[in-house]
C-alpha cells in the first residue's frame, strides 16, 4: 500500500437528489448524474441548523487526496483510503476526479475518520495547511 497525502478541504457540505434533468446551480463541489437524478454535493448553508429545518441533514467534511496525484491506471488507491474507514465504521461519499478522489465523510467523524486515516500510515492535513501542487507520477 502506497502511503498517501490527505487533506480537508475547508467547509462543510450537504449532499442532495434533484431530478433527472436539472442542472446544478449555485456554488457545488461537484455532481452526478445517475439512473436516480442529478446527485449534488453543495456548501451547507451556515444559516440553517438542524434545529430549523425539521429534520437533521448531516454535513460532510472532503478529504482530498489530491498531494498523491495518480493516473486511473493505479490499482487499489482508493481502496488503500477506504479500507479503514469502513473498518472502523465511518460512512463515506466518494467521486473521484482525474487524478484523484474526494472522500467526503460525515462532520461528526471527521477526528475518527483523521485517526484511522493515520493509523493505516497515511498523512492527513487539517483544513487550510499548506500544501503542494500536485504531481502525477504515471
Amino acid at each position: 500500500m502506497l502511503p498517501q497525502s490527505v487533506r480537508a478541504l475547508p467547509g462543510r457540505y450537504v449532499i442532495t437528489l434533484r431530478p433527472e434533468n436539472e442542472q446544478p446551480t449555485g456554488d457545488w463541489l461537484f455532481a452526478v448524474r445517475g439512473p436516480e437524478g442529478l446527485t449534488v454535493v453543495h456548501p451547507a448553508d451556515p444559516h440553517r441548523s438542524a434545529d430549523t429545518t425539521g429534520s437533521a441533514q448531516e454535513t460532510w467534511v472532503p478529504l482530498y487526496s489530491g498531494d498523491t496525484a495518480h493516473g486511473q491506471d493505479v490499482p487499489g488507491m482508493l481502496a488503500a483510503l477506504l479500507t479503514p474507514l469502513a473498518t472502523g465504521g465511518v460512512p463515506v461519499f466518494v467521486a473521484s476526479t482525474h487524478d484523484a478522489d474526494l472522500i467526503l465523510v460525515p462532520g461528526s467523524r471527521l477526528d475518527l475518520a483523521v485517526q484511522l486515516l493515520r493509523a493505516a500510515g497515511h498523512r492527513v492535513a487539517e483544513a487550510g495547511a499548506q500544501h503542494r501542487s500536485p504531481t502525477r507520477s504515471n
